[in-house]
């Protein structure tokens, strides 16, 4: 049997089970949102980066509400956040040209949800060779852009919204 190790995921995993609160629910508490990487807020949902992410540009949008099952959402609540989705791929797209996205949700954890408990939508943009041998068997991954750089160039994009 193989393993792939990813020792990026561990400070993510030991921070997430010693908050005492929903980290989604921190993030839209509004105090800093240069600090927490909030770069949208809209009526029921907010656009965030992926402190953690898989690549450079890897946003969520998640409800204000805490809610873990997509069906106790409000249809005003889903039609926002796809409004929402189109919105992060054209900035993504405008700056930083990928090849392709994966837009989704993990809903459980067998679904591989790392906050399970309150929903999110994953915008990651991909780039042809991204998951290439440093990621799969060099235990690293190569994030070329900063979050500080990512957030300053993906900001201006949200301002119109």
């Amino acid at each position: 049997m193989d393993y792939l190790w990813t020792p990026w995921r561990y400070q993510y995993i030991a921070n997430i089970k010693n908050l005492d609160r929903c980290v989604f629910c921190l993030g839209h508490e509004g105090e800093d949102d240069e600090r927490d990487f909030v770069l949208h807020r809209g009526e029921f949902n907010f656009v965030i980066l992926n402190i953690y992410p898989y690549t450079s540009g890897h946003l969520l949008i998640a409800p204000y509400r805490h809610v873990a099952d997509l069906s106790l959402c409000s249809a005003e609540v889903c039609s926002e956040m796809m409004t929402l989705a189109k919105s992060c791929k054209r900035a993504i797209q405008e700056v930083y040209q990928p090849d392709g996205f994966n837009i989704g949700m993990n809903l459980g954890r067998c679904a591989g949800a790392g906050v399970e408990h309150h929903l999110h939508l994953h915008i990651v943009p991909r780039w042809i060779g991204d998951a290439n041998f440093m990621s799969i068997t060099g235990e690293t991954r190569i994030l070329p852009d900063t979050l500080e750089s990512t957030f300053q160039k993906l900001r201006p994009h949200f301002s119109t919204l």
